[in-house]
């Protein structure tokens, strides 16, 4: 169950964000938006309202060799109720 997060995402953009009450996690390609909702529950000991996935398209990066290709991966947004924080998201 807490392999279906793998990081979360840190910017500028998520930061105001989560002022709002919404978290950005990179997760599981295969995991749905249950899986997610579960996982974040037991993980981060909060309620979560709702859930939004979206699939990020991979990008071409270049190295010394020539082109790579950076794999597609989902990202998920994570709604939580007034009141209920995330703790390793405060002061950033």
């Amino acid at each position: 169950m807490l392999h279906v997060i793998k990081r979360p995402l840190v910017s500028e953009k998520n930061s105001l964000l989560s002022e709002q009450g919404y978290y950005a996690f990179e997760v599981d390609r295969k995991a749905t938006k249950t899986d997610v909702k579960k996982a974040i529950e037991k993980a981060f000991r909060v309620k979560v309202e709702k859930v939004t996935t979206q699939v990020c398209r991979g990008r071409s990066k270049r190295t010394k060799i020539g082109v790579s290709k950076v794999r597609y991966w989902k990202k998920a947004l994570v709604k939580l109720p007034e009141g209920e924080k995330i703790s390793i998201f405060e002061g950033v």
